[in-house]
């Protein structure tokens, strides 16, 4: 039997590193991707496109309409990730109801596997100090922060529910950190930091920490999780954390820089958030720095991805590499000046 294996999100940082390593495998990929996004550009030329939208079930037929004697496993990466923290009916839209979508084709259709991409910001935080681990049920409103948190905490328990009610579904569930890493063309979080860093905008940080899984190591552990993922389980894949100040000196080794940014107290950082929020309702411009984005960098940042270590043979290489990385390619891409040779 011919496995196929269907991918939403393929024009994303993630998707697009996932679909890139099944094709080098030479497994059969089948993408569903925007029409008229820009990104779909970066999909491998061998993977089959199909246009189409989480929340039009048409599109998700043709999708989801493969040769019958095809196995079919499907990993659902889309969804639209916002660090605004207020409700927004498209982004639980494309969340939640996207998923559900989903979840309805793997039934109809008898998929073998279906692997869905949530989030560590699904899961309640912990005190610091404490390893935040897998939960079997998500509450939205229980201890989330932020409403992309909420809406993927309901689609995972969405995804649970299901696995409960029919016995026929085998569903897995991922739950990354943050992602970086080359290739980051919609410029995510770190991405933007690194470019606002080399450029010498950053004129002071905050006394927090960072935790992003490299998106090469994320994606071959969904591939894992396809294979070897137990059904109903969730899996977190993180990384180690890194403080600000390790970020400022891994940033300054891989760029060649000898920036050092003053760290402001969390404490500090609060009181500039509420200052710069309110500047901003007076301007009507955005702020250069909100409570949401001050929560994000001082929240309980310490997961324990143990489990995806044990059972999928997940690993992480070291968050130095990474940015190494990630700054090599900005070099390249012509972000960030490369460093220049002094004469001896």
């Amino acid at each position: 039997m011919n496995r196929i294996y269907l991918l939403t999100g393929a024009a994303g940082l993630l998707g697009s590193n996932i679909s890139r390593q099944l094709v080098d495998a030479g497994k059969t990929v089948r993408a569903l991707v925007l029409k008229g996004d820009l990104a779909a550009r970066y999909i491998p030329d061998a993977v089959q496109v199909v246009y189409g939208d989480l929340l039009d079930r048409s599109s998700l037929e043709n999708l989801f309409t493969v040769p019958a004697d095809s196995e079919v496993v499907v990993i659902h990466s889309a969804s639209i990730v916002t660090l605004d923290p207020s409700p927004s009916p498209k982004v639980h839209a494309v969340n939640v109801d996207g998923t559900r979508n989903i979840v309805e084709m793997c039934l109809r259709h008898k998929v073998k596997k279906l692997v869905y991409i949530s989030s560590t910001g699904a899961i309640a935080e912990l005190p610091h100090g404490q390893k935040i681990r897998e939960v079997d049920h998500f509450l939205p409103a229980d201890g989330l922060e932020g409403y992309y948190s909420v809406t993927k905490a309901e689609a995972t328990q969405l995804v649970l529910d299901a696995v409960r009610e029919h016995p026929e579904l085998d569903a897995s569930v991922v739950h990354p950190s943050g992602i970086c890493g080359p290739n980051d063309y919609s410029y995510g979080p770190v991405a933007k930091f690194i470019l606002q860093y080399a450029a010498g905008e950053m004129k002071a940080g905050i006394a927090g920490t960072f935790n992003s899984v490299d998106v090469r190591d994320l994606a071959a552990g969904v591939i894992a999780c396809c294979e070897r993922g137990r059904r109903g389980e969730c899996y977190i894949m993180s990384n180690e954390m890194v403080t600000m100040e390790e970020m400022f000196a891994l940033i300054n080794d891989a760029a060649g820089l000898d920036y050092h940014p003053n760290v402001l107290s969390a404490r500090t950082a609060r009181i500039a958030a509420k200052l710069l929020s309110l500047g901003s309702r007076l301007t009507g411009k955005p702020a250069l720095l909100t409570d949401f984005a001050v929560y994000n960098l001082t929240r309980n940042n310490g997961f324990d991805c143990s489990k995806a270590k044990r059972e999928l043979g997940f690993t992480c290489r070291p968050f130095a590499d990474t940015i190494r990385d990630e700054v090599r390619w900005l070099q390249a891409e012509g972000k960030i000046p490369e460093p220049v040779c002094q004469a001896g």
